[in-house]
């Protein structure tokens, strides 16, 4: 199954609260953290919400 790189790239100061539990979700902690998920529905979608603070790469 693939993979995701996702690395956060903006801040989450000054968003909304959903955004920044979305990014703790994911396992983002600060600025240029990159963390390895599988390729879910479910992590698809948290990426969608934080998709303006995270840049993504598909992984083998």
């Amino acid at each position: 199954m693939a993979r995701l790189k996702i690395t956060q790239t903006k801040s989450g100061i000054g968003y909304k609260q959903n955004q920044r539990e979305t990014l703790r979700t994911l396992g983002l902690k600060r600025m240029h953290d990159t963390v390895v998920k599988e390729d879910r529905p479910e992590i698809r979608g948290m990426v969608k919400t934080v998709t303006h603070l995270v840049t993504v790469e598909e992984v083998e």
